[in-house]
């Protein structure tokens, strides 16, 4: 990838030229949240100087400016995953408000008592806790497809949990704390072929590789903007419209209304049935200036740069004695996962950070995939399109310092 724009690209996020501790940043905490370029802070700036106000309902100049740029990024997000329609693009606070959505509004209305909810071994708890919460409301029971120490799925066990009595599918697209990639086509052909539908959480996914949801076909994806190195508290649920269309509102308020009487209500159509009150307007249109900043490098291109940031790093980190990987999948992303014998991984995260490196320690808001490999937490390295072979480099080093202290 000597081609890959990296200098320039790296230009583009004011952040990344900060020091911390007297040390260069070298900010390896992407997979929790990626950083902002500078067309994103532009975008937002721009439209609280000049084109700021309420959305939709009003008829002056600013309002209309306002909506046209609001509606503008609904488009760019259903190009960017290829929807059929804005209709099937609902603006959230994030992917895990769009789980919750789906479980709260199609999960309630759908699945009963003995009714089963097929999730996997790798999920974030944003995609475990609300399908345990409608258990508990429904009867249903959650099933859980297994994975082995690779951290891959396994396969003909998820497959034998399909059956006359699973009502959804919901599966990770790419996991936080592994960083495998699941074989998600083989899997939603495999459920619909059982007439099962099927929601991805795309929230790791989508930043490093592209997403065509009419392709999986796919009857869900939820996504966050902040991961897509756009703003915070915006996310998205896409759905196929014929769902979303039989599915009740999850909230009451303005704007998701035709008419209000005391009597009764009647609902707008898609997609702002699901969109109550004021929407995050900023964050939006922020959102749609992260995703025109993506299509020009290219998904295509950041995945092929990413693949040879992740090949780099864990041919190093195999040769650190002492350090042991945690998720190895023949098909994962930009994320290394690691422990070191002896050392905290809450002390090689504070450490690191005192030479201006930036990870992730903890369980990552995977518990279960913790307890999978009997481990507390792990300290885990996630790659972006703007960090470098240098910047591992230096986690390398300080890896390999922490463990000459450590003795």
């Amino acid at each position: 990838m000597n081609n890959f724009p990296i200098e320039q690209l790296r230009a583009d996020f004011p952040i990344l030229a900060e020091t911390i501790r007297n040390k260069p940043l070298v900010y390896l905490d992407n997979a929790a949240s990626c950083q902002k370029p500078n067309a994103v802070i532009d975008a937002i700036s721009h439209l609280y100087r000049h084109d700021y106000a309420n959305i939709h309902r009003g008829v002056h100049t600013l309002s209309v400016r306002s909506t046209d740029q609001f509606e503008a990024a609904r488009e760019k997000v259903r190009a960017f995953i290829n929807a059929a329609s804005n209709k099937e693009i609902i603006f959230v606070r994030g992917a895990t408000e769009a789980i919750n959505l789906v479980a709260q509004t199609y999960g309630k209305a759908a699945i009963q008592a003995g009714d089963e909810i097929i999730i996997t071994a790798m999920e974030h708890h944003s995609n475990i806790v609300p399908w345990q919460l409608l258990c508990e409301q429904t009867g249903a029971v959650l099933k859980i497809a297994p994975m082995n120490q690779q951290g891959e799925l396994l396969y003909a066990e998820f497959e034998a949990l399909l059956t006359d009595k699973t009502r959804l599918l919901a599966v990770v697209h790419m996991s936080n704390a592994l960083g495998t990639i699941n074989p998600v086509e083989k899997m939603i052909a495999a459920a619909h072929a059982k007439a099962i539908p099927v929601l991805l959480d795309g929230a790791q996914a989508i930043p490093h590789m592209p997403v065509d949801v009419q392709a999986l076909d796919c009857d869900f994806y939820v996504f966050s903007g902040h991961k897509l190195y756009g703003p915070s508290g915006i996310g998205v649920l896409y759905g196929k419209q014929a769902l979303l269309e039989a599915m009740p509102p999850y909230q009451g308020g303005g704007d998701m209304i035709r008419t209000v009487t005391f009597e009764r209500s009647t609902y707008a159509g898609l997609p702002y049935k699901f969109e109550a009150g004021t929407p995050a307007i900023a964050e939006v249109i922020g959102l749609g200036a992260a995703i025109d900043y993506l299509n020009a490098i290219g998904m295509s291109a950041i995945a092929d740069y990413e693949a040879t940031l992740l090949t780099y790093a864990t041919e190093q980190a195999k040769q650190i004695k002492g350090l042991t990987i945690i998720g190895e999948a023949a098909e994962k992303g930009a994320i290394l996962s690691f422990v070191l014998e002896r050392i905290h991984p809450h002390d090689i995260g504070t450490m690191l950070d005192s030479l201006g490196i930036a990870i992730r320690a903890g369980h990552h808001c995977a518990m279960p995939v913790m307890d999978f490999y009997q481990v507390p937490a792990t300290a885990r390295a996630s790659f972006a399109m703007y960090n470098t072979h240098a910047e591992i480099d230096v986690l390398m080093a300080g890896i390999k310092g922490l463990i000459t202290a450590f003795g």
